[in-house]
């Protein structure tokens, strides 16, 4: 129950954080091109792999609370985060086909799925 609650706290604030985060860009940088969410998706994988690094030296953290950085917070903050390590870590493991198709069937799919969602909502709704 502990992991579950670690995992709910992180990902309800990483989800705050995101959207005021991206409120903020959005109010510097304009909403021409979606600087929020771009520098959200760099900025959590930065922090994942910094985590993992640092989680793989350090012993002293709970299951828990390393779940709730990353599975909770970094998770809503930015699922790209998670997308990220695992491409990393296919690449590190010398699977490099294995992530080229990770890497490209992940965004080409979600693109397309997300505009092929979008146009069934838009035929339902007209």
């Amino acid at each position: 129950m502990q992991m579950i609650l670690a995992i709910a706290g992180g990902g309800a604030l990483g989800a705050l954080t995101r959207h005021f985060w991206t409120g903020a860009i959005m109010r510097v940088l304009g909403t021409s091109f979606p600087w929020g969410v771009l520098t959200a998706n760099i900025l959590g994988s930065f922090c994942m792999g910094a985590l993992v690094a640092f989680f793989a030296h350090s012993t002293d953290m709970s299951q828990a609370f390393k779940a709730f950085l990353t599975v909770g917070f970094l998770g809503a903050f930015t699922t790209f985060s998670a997308f990220s390590l695992d491409s990393i870590n296919l690449i590190e493991r010398g699977d490099y086909l294995s992530a080229g198709y990770y890497i490209l069937g992940s965004v080409f799919c979600s693109i397309t799925a997300l505009f092929i969602g979008m146009i069934c909502v838009r035929q339902v709704i007209s």
